[in-house]
């Protein structure tokens, strides 16, 4: 395990180096006029003067070429510099540290809320393949993963802050204003994570062990979740990892919609207002930490399954 652990790490700045490359490169590849956008944003002019724009492109070295601007922006990456915002003119890094840690605390907590609800669910499908709670959690499983999130949020604003005004609608800060996004942000990983827990525990029910642990006299709840909601659970932790990086990526929707400062709703800003220094290091910080997540998820799943541990050994 400690040498899939230092190919992992080994890996992490063949990740970062890619990912600067393609922050970099994404939002070049429109077409778009950088200083254009800024300038438009700021005054609102459809056309403004030739001299103020080459003014603007020569203070953030938007004059100079592809290659120019990103050694230049990559140099200062590396000594820890994200660069200064085009539209609020403060330092990257402010805004971007306090947004990814809300983005953080929200994801974590759909992850968290997502285990507690699907695993368990999960394991009890199982008990009853084709019984009457598998077939109510299938149909939910389906919903779960079909219904986009900004339907969801909406639905879930519309019942419980407007129709029965039990919760907020919008805001961060305390703990009501933190539930109406957390259960749209579970939804997706809870649904997935319920149906592989299902698929994983009936596999292993089958098995000739989990037969002759039944034949012993072992009560069907030990059996189910000593032998097939341990599996369960190391699938779930080795999904973990997708399941958080989805979540920063997809948080986006849900910040937005419920007025999250997150780093979702910060890159939302971002590109309206084609903030490269802040487009460029929210997406960098978002590779970074799936890749990261990624790696615990794998090690975490290591650890719960001695079989898998003694694979790759």
């Amino acid at each position: 395990m400690t040498t899939l652990l230092l190919r992992r790490l080994l890996a992490l700045p063949l990740v970062f180096v890619a990912g600067a490359v393609l922050v970099f490169l994404l939002p070049r590849l429109s077409g778009q006029d950088t200083a254009l956008g800024i300038l438009r944003s700021r005054t609102g002019e459809a056309d403004p003067d030739p001299a103020v724009l080459a003014a603007l492109r020569e203070e953030y070295a938007l004059d100079g070429g592809w290659w120019d601007q990103f050694t230049a922006w990559f140099g200062a990456l590396l000594g820890g510099d994200l660069g200064i915002s085009y539209a609020s003119r403060t330092p990257v890094s402010g805004l971007l540290w306090p947004a990814l840690g809300v983005s953080l605390v929200l994801t974590v907590a759909a992850l968290v809320v997502a285990g507690l609800v699907g695993v368990p669910a999960g394991v009890r499908a199982a008990r009853r393949p084709g019984g009457r709670f598998d077939r109510m959690l299938t149909s939910g499983s389906v919903l779960g993963v079909a219904v986009p999130e900004f339907v969801l949020g909406t639905v879930l604003v519309l019942v419980f802050a407007v129709v029965i005004p039990l919760l907020p609608a919008t805001g961060w800060g305390s703990p009501a204003q933190a539930v109406l996004p957390v259960l749209t942000l579970a939804a997706f990983p809870a649904a997935l994570s319920a149906q592989l827990v299902r698929a994983e525990t009936v596999d292993v029910l089958g098995r000739t062990h989990v037969t002759v642990a039944r034949a012993k006299g072992l009560p069907d709840r030990v059996v189910l979740w000593r032998h097939g909601g341990r599996l369960a659970l190391t699938s779930v932790a080795s999904m973990s990892g997708l399941f958080l990086g989805g979540l920063l990526g997809g948080s986006v929707v849900v910040e937005v919609l419920f007025s999250v400062p997150g780093v979702g709703r910060l890159l939302y800003d971002a590109v309206l207002g084609q903030d490269l220094p802040v487009t460029q290091a929210g997406l960098l910080a978002i590779i970074v930490l799936a890749s990261v997540a990624g790696i615990v998820a794998e090690l975490l799943a290591l650890a719960l399954d001695p079989v898998a541990r003694s694979a790759v050994r």
